[in-house]
């Protein structure tokens, strides 16, 4: 059976996650991480779209990418495939590095929108990696909230909607339980 063709049209935003072969390791260092987010930059140059957030688990991806002029399928394959080529030869393995081709959710709204930039912020607290999401190395959240500086993330289509960078942390801890925030 044919896969179904995705839903594409130039302004799409999508949440695109990229799961490991059998749930295996992405990312075995810091420079695999590294790298991964160098190729995005590369690709972003030469394929033109947004990142809006990002969140790097050991065993998958979560990011928001809006695009614009070429459609998602292209942009992900290039930028999966040069980091499989990257990964597998680093570590001298053959076959697929990721599991089926990456999923994709399109973004109807903007309540979907910051929804999705939430549930990708909180990846790592949810998954009892880190206490606070500012805490986690391999995330956007950390330059949302004024830790660090990427060029790479477009932070303003998301922080828009809120009155300040404290606003949208309040907003992204709302989305823990009350066990969690503790």
């Amino acid at each position: 059976m044919p896969r179904r063709t995705r839903e594409w049209y130039p302004g799409a935003c999508y949440h695109i996650i990229c799961r490991g072969n059998h749930k295996d390791d992405l990312f075995k260092d810091k420079k695999d991480y590294q790298v991964y987010l160098n190729i995005l930059k590369y690709a972003k140059k030469k394929l033109e779209y947004e990142l809006y957030c990002y969140c790097f688990m050991t065993n998958h991806i979560h990011m928001l990418m809006k695009t614009e002029e070429i459609h998602i399928g292209v942009i992900m394959k290039r930028i999966n495939m040069i980091y499989s080529i990257y990964f597998n030869k680093k570590y001298n393995l053959i076959g697929h590095l990721f599991q089926d081709r990456y999923k994709s959710k399109i973004i109807r709204d903007d309540k979907h929108l910051l929804e999705a930039s939430r549930y990708i912020h909180l990846n790592p607290v949810k998954a009892d990696i880190v206490k606070n999401p500012e805490d986690y190395q391999w995330s956007s959240y950390r330059s949302f909230v004024g830790f660090s500086k990427e060029k790479i993330i477009n932070k303003g289509k998301i922080l828009s909607y809120f009155e300040d960078r404290e606003e949208y942390k309040k907003f992204v801890i709302w989305g823990l339980t009350p066990l969690q925030k503790m």
